[in-house]
């Protein structure tokens, strides 16, 4: 009974080398590629801390090329790409998280206190109310981050407009559910323009028990005095 062998691809590279030949031609791996396109991308994990799973399938994918490489040399290449495109993913690895960490731990001004929209937002079986946490947060000092609602500018630059918690209430207008909504009024001489690009507030809540009426929309139970903008 005869016993298959495998081919030893390493044998058949030195043996090219050996004989003079010119070398046989090899495609760049689409692991290597794609390895490389990630790590361009991965500059996104600086804007935000979930496109981190960039640079992290970016290393993979480089990974997979070198193994793909190092199985069938003779028919690929790319061992340098895939090199320089982990080295790239790795050091987003590093850096991005170092931004992020940062930017959270000092970008609350002083006499300030962070708050997320979920202490604010209401669970969706229960009415649609300020929460017990919004209530104590009235007349308090707060720092909180959200999107410019689009149908609340009421000019290219606006004094006053509706902050939501996300892009998908943001983008697609709309009317939000109450306790996700805060009317801003800017202080000072701050406005804004239309963005889709996450702001940064602080001012005084006032949360109030009663609706407000808010052009365009149903109404408002949380109000925000702002004097910083970001």
């Amino acid at each position: 009974m005869s016993v298959a062998t495998i081919p030893d691809n390493s044998n058949a590279t030195n043996s090219w080398k050996d004989s003079g030949e010119d070398a046989p031609y090899r495609t760049l791996s689409r692991a290597a590629v794609f390895s490389m396109i990630l790590a361009v991308a991965g500059l996104l994990s600086f804007v935000s801390p979930w496109m981190l799973v960039i640079p992290i399938a970016g290393v993979i994918s480089g990974l997979i090329a070198l193994q793909n490489i190092k199985k069938y040399p003779l028919e690929l290449t790319g061992v340098g790409a895939t090199k320089a495109g982990m080295a790239i993913s790795g050091i987003m690895l590093i850096a991005a998280p170092s931004l992020h960490t940062y930017t959270y731990l000092t970008e609350v001004p002083e006499g300030y206190q962070r708050v997320s929209f979920s202490s604010l937002t209401s669970s969706p079986y229960e009415a649609d109310y300020p929460t017990g946490e919004a209530l104590a947060l009235d007349g308090k000092q707060i720092f909180i981050k959200g999107y410019i609602h689009p149908t609340s500018l009421s000019s290219g630059k606006a004094k006053k407009f509706i902050l939501v918690p996300d892009l998908g209430t943001c983008c697609f207008g709309g009317q939000p559910p109450l306790t996700h909504m805060i009317e801003v009024t800017l202080t000072g001489n701050k406005t804004v323009s239309g963005t889709y690009r996450k702001i940064c507030l602080a001012g005084v809540l006032k949360v109030d028990k009663e609706l407000k009426p808010v052009k365009e929309l149903q109404g408002v139970y949380y109000q925000l005095k702002a004097d910083y903008l970001k």
